[in-house]
């Protein structure tokens, strides 16, 4: 790899700079010599050849859009002179072989895991506290403040103290002083935890339950039956009010349904039939405390790495996130996958115009049309409402060079790695198979880690190349940057960095061993995410309209 510029795929017309470069500069590639047109960012393409409106642009060896206006060799490409294109895609047209990666290294590794009656093993004990609808959430928060301190998972709040600091120099007339009072980080637990072989609980608060459709409910519901089945939760106290659409016989059929012997804990209270706010809270309180008791006596055991089930995902992503960090990502699946693991690939606006690549890694012509009717429906439905894949970049994504939806697309898929796609399923649907599964999620960071911890992700690989924080109430979040400065410059929020591929140091076959090293800390307990010791826990289910 050139340290200046890259070419993906042997069928691409456009080259990739990976260090800023000036215009009027030469570059020699390919027994030619272009002169660079503009002045190039790092991440940002520029054309190897003459490119005339209509002419196809070639990415990782697929089409990424169209010329819109001439670009000459050495020119840049931008939203100004690109639109997006991408292939049409249909059936399954051929069956792809693969080449299963050598993981003899990893064949006798365990991790330290919660082995639950079910089979699944947990990488985390966690008990939950779940809302049935909005109307509960305030009864949540209650149950969160009485509980988080006394029980040692609340960490000391600095920044409360910072304010208290202030505060006390403002009534004392010190103005100056706070100033230039600074932050004191610290992070110690308040008090010592009382039930050591739980990781925390967790309160699930959200805005959904009542109004809006019935099927956004009934999903709701499916959603927080995979939360209360996933490995990682020893058990849950659910809140109703009563009334609500997402009642709590809905919840209990969706969890009958992804285990008819359920047997964890699961404590459920109604409003309107316990009476006063008294009376329910202290009975959640107290029977919330007694299955503490029962999950603190689950403890860690080996478990061989075909237990891990790991969610791919990428967010704030940039123009190195496709070559650096989402390869690394994609050999980890791979080696997962080859271990007799699960991992889940989702974000479907985020797979647009390499469909036809997956269709044909698919398992079989029932899966491969599975996968196709939920593309188009879900391409219908934006489009009905006036939107389209095409306008899934954001603005921080045009701006680090990734000016199409296929570009982006191109660029993500390059987490699912290379292996056959053994199952495709909707929304909430909870992942059984070994191997590579896609799962119908919108593109939207959140929406989309949210909805792999319901579908049975144990531990989820996040990849980002512009910064975001994002976490899980249940499942560790491993960010993963795609470049040297973004991990220097916010070091609190990545774990892994991939910018030595970039840099040419390391292989993408390095970075994969170093990532899943780090991942079966993480599963065995013995190291925490950046996004855990920040109490990252981002929940937002998704409601079945347009989510881009």
């Amino acid at each position: 790899m050139s340290h200046r510029f890259l070419k993906i795929h042997p069928k691409d017309n456009v080259l990739v700079a990976l260090t800023d470069l000036s215009a009027g500069e030469t570059v020699e590639f390919e027994n030619s010599v272009i002169t660079l047109v503009d002045n190039i960012q790092a991440k940002h393409k520029f054309a190897q050849f003459d490119l005339a409106p209509g002419d196809k642009i070639i990415m990782y060896g697929s089409l990424v859009g169209k010329a819109m206006k001439p670009i000459p060799a050495g020119g840049w490409l931008s939203v100004e002179n690109v639109k997006h294109e991408a292939n049409e895609f249909s059936g399954k047209t051929e069956t792809t072989g693969w080449d299963a990666p050598d993981v003899s290294k990893y064949a006798d590794k365990t991790f330290m895991g919660y082995h639950r009656a079910d089979g699944q093993v947990g990488t985390g004990n966690y008990w939950l506290v779940i809302p049935m609808v909005f109307c509960e959430n305030r009864n949540v928060d209650i149950i969160k403040q009485a509980f988080m301190e006394e029980l040692g998972f609340a960490n000391q709040d600095m920044y409360k103290s910072y304010v208290h600091q202030m505060v006390e120099l403002y009534q004392a007339g010190n103005i100056k002083q706070i100033e230039e009072l600074e932050l004191q980080r610290n992070a110690a637990n308040g008090h010592k935890r009382i039930f050591e072989n739980v990781d925390g609980i967790k309160f699930l608060t959200h805005e959904g339950g009542c109004g809006g459709i019935r099927q956004d409910s009934d999903m709701l519901c499916a959603l927080l039956a995979g939360y209360v089945h996933n490995p990682n939760v020893a058990g849950a106290t659910i809140l109703s009010l009563g009334c609500q659409n997402a009642q709590t016989s809905i919840l209990e059929e969706k969890i009958k349904a992804l285990n008819p012997n359920f047997n964890k804990p699961l404590i459920i209270l109604e409003q309107q039939k316990e009476g006063t706010e008294q009376e329910l809270l202290s009975q959640a309180i107290r029977k919330t405390f007694l299955g503490l008791i029962e999950a603190d006596k689950q403890q860690r055991q080996p478990a061989p790495l075909s237990k891990l089930v790991i969610g791919l995902e990428c967010g704030g992503s940039d123009g190195f996130s496709g070559i650096s960090a989402n390869p690394t990502l994609g050999q980890v699946s791979d080696m997962i996958v080859a271990l007799g693991g699960k991992s889940i690939l989702s974000e479907f606006p985020e797979l647009c115009g390499v469909e036809q690549e997956l269709i044909n890694r698919c398992v079989d012509n029932d899966t491969a049309d599975r996968f196709v009717h939920l593309m188009r429906s879900y391409a219908r439905a934006a489009e009905a409402v006036g939107s389209g894949f095409d306008m899934n970049p954001s603005p921080g994504n045009i701006k680090d060079g990734l000016i199409t939806d296929a570009i982006k697309s191109a660029g993500a898929a390059k987490k699912g790695g290379t292996s056959p796609v053994v199952d495709v399923l909707d929304y909430t649907g909870y992942v059984t198979k070994p191997g590579l599964n896609l799962v119908c999620t919108p593109g939207n960071d959140v929406e989309s880690t949210t909805a792999m911890a319901g579908s049975g992700a144990n531990v989820i690989l996040f990849t980002t190349g512009l910064g975001t924080p994002t976490g899980n109430p249940i499942t560790p979040v491993v960010k993963v940057s795609s470049n040297t400065k973004l991990a220097e410059r916010m070091s609190d929020i990545i774990d892994v960095n991939t910018g030595p591929v970039i840099e040419g140091t390391k292989t993408i076959e390095q970075m994969a061993e170093e990532t899943l090293d780090y991942i079966i800390d993480v599963a065995s307990g013995n190291r925490k995410t950046k996004a855990q010791l920040l109490n990252q826990d981002d929940f937002i289910p998704w409601k079945r309209g347009v989510s881009l």
